[in-house]
């Protein structure tokens, strides 16, 4: 490990400074993460809308409702109905990246966040809409194709644009933009909680349309990225732009590997199957197993489910709601202290210190509901085991906020040579939508049959992804994007499949 470290530190430093022109820049792309944060959100508050679930699940709201005595309590929201509705959107999301791949490389960066924000409008005005269940799984179908177009397209741009010094906290302002998003559709579904009738529901679902807008409108604003420009062959254009984000004229060393990169990446006829060759499995295995990971460790069935999950622990309605509200705050906060840290402790600091505070939070949470509910899931938890179990869930959520949330997204786009970055990355959304849409179509099914040992399940993978960091994922902090080769070179695994030319 000690050999990383050296080979990271005498890489390659490139002139110029972080300007404020970079750093709006990427504050405007990395909205395209709050489509996507907003969603995961608004999906929460949704299923636990007594108008939202009794128009179109009336079965789940009844069986709420009634509350019979031989209902086992983990299983009261089990519905596959209510879990397609829950991860439609990904079922879209794991095919799209597979078409943004191919956009973002002919047209850049730019057209693919553009085309992203503009379908998730359509499909939060569908789902506002929506007068049936068909109508409202179309809207989430939609929904989808922008989530994989924002999300294949928005982490590699931020990467590329990012000057090395700073460039995992600017592309932890797409992680950041996710929290956002989730904590404003928890506080719009808390604000109009007491609405009559539908618009409790179809307010929140049609403000997405907003963020999308946003989206779409702010990517038209922005540069493509250098090597977007010099894929398509405007090297004048690259060099100028590279001049203006790096508020220096001495940018030559740093033009002349994004232009060797480009050459390279125009003799690759078909950058699917070159991703597979020998000299690329460092990518292509950290490409798969990160998102795997990042999505097995159980958050997204926190973020999706927490209303619902604090109404199964005892909350009321509002307070179910407002604990959503106050987890989202969590998740912000959490992500501050990411941005703040990642170029300064590095990526793999982060990684174990998430993973292990996850690992205790999750597993008392586990134990503490299996002593209460036991194996039927009645029971209670005394005001000061509820919040207890509200605070540990927060450590847990602020723990992922600040290590296998950003990282997850920020690591898959810096590793990858230009040549392989699109699939890359494509392979990365693609994994992540697939293992999100299984786990939340597969969540509330769990429940009711793993009981309070689902938590286990989840930590689990938790000491699996820890011990496959430690072996397999050298540290990236402070590489230039174009020259991270020689971190596969100093790496005691992945050394052997990386040729020396």
């Amino acid at each position: 490990m000690l050999q990383e470290d050296n080979a990271q530190r005498e890489g390659k430093i490139y002139g110029g400074k972080v300007t404020p022109l970079v750093l709006v820049i990427c504050l405007v792309a990395a909205t395209g993460g709050l489509i996507f944060g907003y969603d995961v959100g608004v999906t929460a508050g949704s299923t636990s809308s007594n108008e939202f679930l009794r128009k179109f699940f009336p079965s789940v709201y009844i069986k709420m409702k009634c509350e019979m005595d031989d209902e086992d309590g983990y299983c009261r929201f089990d519905s596959q109905m209510l879990t397609l509705f829950t991860s439609s959107i990904y079922m879209a999301a794991m095919v799209a990246p597979f078409f943004a791949s191919s956009v973002t490389t002919a047209y850049g960066r730019k057209a693919s966040m553009i085309l992203g924000g503009l379908v998730f409008f359509v499909g939060s005005f569908l789902g506002s809409a929506a007068m049936n269940i068909e109508m409202l799984i179309i809207g989430r179908l939609l929904l989808g194709v922008g989530v994989g177009f924002g999300n294949q397209s928005v982490p590699v741009y931020l990467s590329e644009m990012a000057p090395t010094m700073l460039r995992g906290a600017l592309n932890i302002f797409f992680q950041m933009a996710i929290t956002i998003g989730i904590l404003v559709s928890s506080l719009v579904h808390y604000s109009t909680a007491n609405l009559e009738g539908d618009l409790g529901w179809r307010f929140p679902l049609g403000f997405a349309a907003i963020l999308g807008l946003i989206m779409a409108l702010g990517s038209l604003l922005l540069p493509d990225t250098p090597n977007s420009l010099l894929t398509k062959g405007q090297n004048g254009k690259a060099k100028e732009l590279l001049q203006k984000i790096r508020a220096t004229e001495e940018v030559d060393e740093e033009f002349q590997d994004l232009f060797k990169a480009s050459e390279a990446a125009k003799k690759v006829e078909n950058p699917w199957k070159n991703i597979t060759q020998r000299r690329h499995r460092p990518q292509l295995v950290l490409c798969i197993l990160i998102p795997f990971f990042q999505q097995l460790t159980g958050i997204n069935v926190v973020m999706f489910y927490a209303p619902v999950l604090f109404k199964t622990l005892g909350f009321g309605d509002r307070a179910a709601l407002m604990s959503a509200v106050l987890t989202g705050i969590v998740n912000v906060l959490a992500t501050l202290v990411a941005i703040l840290l990642v170029d300064k402790l590095g990526r793999r600091f982060l990684f174990f210190q998430g993973a292990i505070q996850m690992i205790i939070c999750q597993t008392t949470v586990a134990v503490m509901i299996g002593l209460r509910y036991g194996s039927t899931g009645e029971g209670f938890f005394t005001t000061t085991e509820a919040n207890m179990a509200l605070f540990l869930i927060c450590a847990y959520v602020a723990a992922f906020a600040w290590s296998w949330g950003p990282l997850g997204w920020l690591v898959p786009s810096e590793i990858c040579p230009l040549e392989i970055r699109s699939v890359g990355q494509a392979i990365n959304v693609s994994l992540n939508m697939t293992l999100t849409f299984a786990i939340n179509q597969s969540f509330l099914s769990m429940l009711c049959y793993m009981k309070f040992g689902l938590f286990f399940f989840f930590v689990l993978f938790q000491i699996m992804m820890t011990i496959f960091i430690y072996f397999f994922v050298p540290e990236t902090r402070g590489v230039p994007i174009e020259d991270m080769k020689r971190v596969w070179k100093a790496h005691w695994f992945w050394q052997d499949f990386v040729p020396d030319y």
